[in-house]
C-alpha cells in the first residue's frame, strides 16, 4: 500500500491530502479564498495564485503533521496539471515537482476533471465501474460514462457557459454575494419559480446537452 501526497490549486481553493492506494484519505486540509474574491464578485486569477503560494507550504507541513508522517514516507507526489487557472496550477505543480525531486519519488500530473470523475470512489469505496457521472464545476458541465481509470466517454456537455459561471455572474448582477452558487440556491428555495419567465434552452432539441448563456442573459 503506497502513500501519495496530493496537491490541488486549479482555482480558488488550496487543498492538500495524504491518500493511500487503497483509496483511504489519511489526512487533508482545505483553505478557501472566498473572502479574498468576494469584493470582486468572482475569482481573480492573480489573487488566487498569490493565495496558493502563501498557503501551500504550511498546509503541506500541517497535513504531514496531522498524519504523523514525514515527507520521506510518501511514495509519490501528485498535483493538478490542468485544466484550471494557469497561475494557481503552476504554483501547485512547481511545488510538487520540487518535493518529488527532493525526495526522489515519482511526480504524478493529475487532470483536474479526471479527479472529479473518480472522486465518488473515495466517498463510496463500494462504487464499481462503469457509472454515469454528472460533472458540474465553475468551468465545466458534462455527463460522462466512466468505464475505468483513464476510460471516459462524454455523453453531454454545455454548448456555451458552465453552470458555475452562470451562477456567479447571476449572483454578481443581483448583488447577493460570492460564491454565487450557494447564494442563488438559498434564494431559489424561498422563491416562486413561476414569478419570472425564463428561457428553457434546448427543450425539444433531442440533444442531451446543456446551455446556460441564455439564462444568464435573461437575468
Amino acid at each position: 500500500m503506497a502513500l501519495v501526497l496530493g496537491i490541488e490549486s486549479s482555482c480558488d481553493e488550496t487543498a492538500v491530502a495524504l491518500v493511500t492506494t487503497d483509496r483511504r484519505i489519511v489526512a487533508q486540509r482545505i483553505a478557501s479564498q472566498d473572502a479574498e474574491h468576494a469584493p470582486y464578485g468572482g475569482v481573480v486569477p492573480e489573487i488566487a495564485a498569490r493565495a496558493h503560494a502563501e498557503r501551500l507550504a504550511p498546509m503541506i507541513a500541517g497535513v504531514l503533521e496531522d498524519a504523523g508522517v514525514e515527507l520521506a514516507d510518501c511514495d509519490a507526489i501528485a498535483a493538478t496539471a490542468g485544466p484550471g487557472l494557469i497561475g494557481g496550477v503552476m504554483v501547485g505543480l512547481v511545488s510538487a515537482k520540487a518535493l518529488a525531486m527532493a525526495t526522489d519519488v515519482p511526480l504524478i500530473a493529475i487532470n483536474h476533471l479526471e479527479g472529479h470523475a473518480l472522486s465518488p470512489r473515495l466517498a463510496d469505496p463500494s462504487l464499481e465501474f462503469p457509472y454515469i457521472l454528472l460533472l458540474v464545476s465553475g468551468g465545466h458541465c458534462q455527463i460522462l460514462k466512466v468505464d475505468g481509470v483513464g476510460r471516459y466517454r462524454r455523453l453531454a456537455t454545455t454548448i456555451d457557459d458552465a453552470l458555475g459561471e452562470a451562477f456567479d455572474k447571476t449572483a454578481k448582477i443581483l448583488g447577493i454575494g460570492f460564491p454565487g452558487g450557494p447564494a442563488v440556491e438559498r434564494l431559489a428555495t424561498k422563491g416562486d419559480s413561476k414569478a419570472v419567465p425564463l428561457p428553457r434552452p434546448l427543450v425539444g432539441s433531442g440533444e442531451p446537452h446543456f446551455s446556460f448563456a441564455g439564462l444568464k442573459s435573461a437575468v
